[in-house]
């Protein structure tokens, strides 16, 4: 408050500041950035599982951005470009998406705008496309940060498509998403008289780590294409799939989209580059009003020359990209991913079937209170308190309390660590939950107690169950 006893900010100002970026999660991070963990310099800080890094593969980029002519600089790296990114940039953006998405058709870089991170390109999207109080449909679970990167500058809502993880009739895996369950969202925000402006899809999915089929993703377009929906196409996690059965079908590679000029693509270097600090995100869209407005807000979330003169190298790589980087880092997270698992499993803990990202979705129901949110971030704030930070289901919206984010994408060790202490909280926990289950009279009794004479070995303590319980894990379970 200022001195005049008012506030020192407008009113847009003070929603910012109390908006949807203020969650437990972001407490959580901020106790993390305080004490982070280091091998060396602090073994017993906060371990960030939560983060979705990949840092796997910081070998292979040190090697190749600091090779000869890398740090090239011209005067007009320099200057003022154009605001949309420089062409030749766009131009190896273009190329690199036409082959790696599988284009059916060549993207066009003239179609390309380039900005300081996908969350630049969320809110843009949102200023140009809706009016406050407009909403957008999106499927539970889902990256949180969306609703911040979205709510900040459109003031527009979330529009929820509830998945859970019971597979019911016609369904085939947990938390499907299927065009009757988007029917189903839209006439309710209609009968609450929101309207519906777009729909957000993620693939491969944040946080379930699920690819959408090809069946699918036209199915959802036509669906948009009926309610006239703009679909924006979060595919930031393109090439992180790492299981070998799997088939990823980007939005490029479909022939004859319904509505081309309602359908917008995302990507980004921060993901399948391993580059969460380098800042830059590309929209491809055919519409050209939208283009227009999105350009004018390009002003404010420009990247720097030298940068985009740097990755226009890497994507023209090919040779590199192809035999050493995409290769060795679809290994690494493949292993990475089943260390966590294994390690999952040892501990009792069912997890989703992934195929893509850099995280598993990871199953603590049994282990909560109540099924309740309250005893979900209960047990994220022990976990806390053991120095490991995850991301509870709540942070994704999820319907159902106990479900939570690990990133596996880190060190073996990091990856060991984070289990030993994840297994000390849930067994402390486990034990908790047998001995509040058990007779008032059990329970009020130490589980060992010097005091008392000892049984004779043939008689069984009250107290063995529990304490056999609390050591004895399931076996994992992966839905």
């Amino acid at each position: 408050m200022c001195s005049s006893g008012g506030s020192y900010l407008s009113a847009r100002g003070a929603r910012i500041t109390g908006g949807p970026g203020t969650s437990v999660a972001s407490k959580g991070f901020a106790m993390y950035i305080q004490d982070p963990f280091h091998s060396d310099y602090n073994p017993q800080g906060i371990l960030n599982f939560c983060t979705s890094e990949n840092k796997l593969c910081f070998d292979l980029l040190q090697e190749r951005l600091t090779r000869p002519g890398m740090n090239y600089v011209e005067s007009h790296l320099l200057q003022y470009s154009d605001t949309v990114g420089i062409k030749s940039f766009r131009e190896a953006i273009a190329n690199f998406l036409t082959t790696y998405g599988k284009a059916a058709a060549p993207v066009n870089p003239e179609q390309i705008i380039v900005m300081n991170g996908c969350c630049s390109i969320f809110a843009s999207l949102s200023t140009v496309l809706c009016d406050p109080g407009d909403g957008y449909l999106i499927p539970t679970p889902y990256y949180g940060s969306i609703n911040t990167h979205i709510g900040l500058y459109g003031e527009i809502k979330p529009v929820h498509v509830p998945l859970l993880s019971e597979v019911t009739d016609g369904e085939i895996h947990p938390f499907q998403l299927t065009v009757e369950k988007l029917e189903t969202a839209i006439q309710r925000a209609m009968e609450q008289g929101i309207r519906v402006r777009a729909l957000i899809l993620i693939n491969p999915h944040n946080p379930l780590g699920d690819i959408y089929p090809a069946h699918l993703l036209k199915e959802c377009l036509e669906f948009a294409h009926r309610y006239k929906l703009h679909v924006i196409m979060d595919e930031i996690y393109m090439l992180s799939v790492y299981a070998e059965d799997s088939t990823f079908t980007s939005i490029l590679a479909l022939d004859n989209l319904p509505d081309p000029e309602r359908t917008h693509l995302m990507w980004g270097f921060s993901k399948d580059f391993a580059m969460a600090g380098i800042r830059v995100g590309t929209l491809y869209t055919k519409n050209r009003e939208i283009f227009k407005a999105v350009s004018q807000l390009a002003t404010f979330h420009g990247c720097p020359g030298p940068v985009q003169y740097v990755l226009s190298q890497l994507l023209s790589d090919r040779d590199w990209l192809d035999k050493e980087y995409f290769p060795t880092n679809k290994r690494r997270l493949h292993e990475a991913h089943s260390l966590l698992v294994g390690g999952l499993a040892e501990i009792g803990i069912p997890v989703l079937r992934s195929l893509g990202g850099l995280f598993v979705w990871a199953d603590f129901r049994k282990f909560l209170t109540s099924s309740t949110v309250e005893a979900e971030l209960a047990l994220w704030w022990k976990l806390i308190e053991e120095k490991l930070y995850i991301s509870p289901g709540s942070a994704f919206h999820c319907y159902e309390p106990g479900w939570f984010r690990l990133v596996f994408s880190d060190s073996k060790d990091k990856i060991k660590l984070c289990l030993q202490r994840l297994q000390k909280v849930l067994e402390r926990e486990s034990c908790e939950l047998l001995r509040n289950n058990m007779p008032i009279a059990f329970r009020e009794m130490p589980l060992s107690s010097p005091e008392h004479e000892p049984m004779d070995s043939d008689t069984e303590s009250p107290h063995s169950e529990v304490t056999e319980t609390c050591l004895l894990q399931e076996k994992i379970v992966v839905y």
